[in-house]
C-alpha cells in the first residue's frame, strides 16, 4: 500500500513538473517530452517526406511563393517573440519552406520551423494573403508547442507516458509512429485530444497576428475559410481533418480581426 502510494506522488510530482506555459498566451500545456527531442526527430520526419515526395525546386513560382510568405511570416514571428523577451524559444528552430507537388489540400509546420505546402492548396488560397492565412495559422502550432502538447497526450494515451524514458528507449519504432501519425498528412488523431480546438484557436489567433505583422490582411482569413467550408464535403481536404472550418471558426476571427488588425497590421 504505501509503495503504491508513493508511485502515485511520484507521478502526480512528475505530471506537475511537465506543465509548462504556451509560450505566447500563457496557457498550461502538458510537455512530457524535450523540445530538442521533438525537434530532433521532426527534422528527421521532415527530411525523410522531402526524399519520397515530388518536391518543386526554387526555381519554381510557386515554391517561390511559399518561400517568400513563410520568410515575411518567419520575420515577423522573430519579432513578435523578441519583442515579448521569448526569443529563445526560438533557439532550436531551422526554419524550411518546401512546396511538394501533389494535388493535396494541406499545409503543415513541423517542431522547430519545417513547413511544407502542397500544390493542391494554392488554387484555394489563391493569392499570398491567402497563402499567409495558411502557413501563419501552422506556424503559429510550432511557435505555441502544440506539437509537444500532442506528442505528449498522445504517449499518455497510447504508451503510458509516465514511463516516458523507457518508452523512448524501447520502443523507438512505436514513438516514431506516432510522431509521423501526428504531423503527416491524413492524421486525425489530433481531433480525439484533449486540447485540440484549444489548440486550433490559439493557432487561428497567433497566425493572424503573425501575418499581420508581415503585412498581410489579416481580413484575408474570412473568405479564405468561407473558400474551405464551400469545398465538397464528399472531398472533404485533408486539411481540415485536424483544422474544422465552420461557422463557429469564423465568427470568431471576425470578432478578432479589427483589433488586431489596428494593432499588429503593418501594410506592405
Amino acid at each position: 500500500m504505501y509503495n503504491s502510494r508513493l508511485i502515485v506522488l511520484l507521478c502526480v510530482v512528475l505530471l506537475a513538473g511537465a506543465c509548462k506555459r504556451v509560450p505566447v498566451t500563457g496557457r498550461k500545456q502538458l510537455n512530457l517530452v524535450p523540445n530538442s527531442l521533438i525537434t530532433t526527430m521532426s527534422f528527421s520526419a521532415y527530411d525523410s517526406v522531402l526524399k519520397i515526395s515530388p518536391t518543386l525546386p526554387s526555381t519554381d513560382q510557386r515554391a517561390q511563393e511559399v518561400i517568400k510568405v513563410g520568410t515575411n511570416i518567419r520575420m515577423a514571428v522573430e519579432k513578435y517573440m523578441q519583442q515579448n523577451n521569448l526569443s529563445r524559444e526560438l533557439k532550436n528552430f531551422n526554419w524550411e519552406f518546401n512546396t511538394i507537388h501533389e494535388n493535396t489540400i494541406n499545409a503543415w509546420c513541423m517542431p522547430g520551423g519545417k513547413v511544407v505546402v502542397y500544390t493542391g492548396l494554392l488554387p484555394v488560397t489563391k493569392n499570398e494573403s491567402g497563402l499567409a492565412v495558411v502557413m501563419g495559422h501552422e506556424i503559429a502550432h510550432a511557435i505555441a508547442r502544440h506539437g509537444n502538447e500532442r506528442m505528449s497526450e498522445s504517449l499518455l494515451i497510447n504508451l503510458g507516458g509516465l514511463v516516458l524514458e523507457e518508452a523512448l528507449k524501447d520502443k523507438k519504432q512505436e514513438t516514431q509512429f506516432l510522431f509521423l501519425g501526428l504531423y503527416m498528412v491524413g492524421s486525425n488523431l489530433a481531433l480525439s485530444l484533449p486540447n485540440s480546438r484549444m489548440q486550433e484557436s490559439e493557432a487561428d489567433k497567433l497566425g493572424l497576428i503573425f501575418m499581420s505583422m508581415a503585412g498581410y490582411d489579416p481580413a484575408e482569413a474570412i473568405p479564405f475559410w468561407q473558400r474551405m467550408a464551400a469545398l465538397n464535403n464528399s472531398k472533404l481536404p485533408q486539411f481540415l481533418s485536424t483544422h474544422p472550418s465552420d461557422d463557429t471558426r469564423i465568427k470568431k476571427l471576425n470578432e478578432l480581426i479589427p483589433e488586431i488588425k489596428a494593432t499588429y497590421y503593418n501594410p506592405r
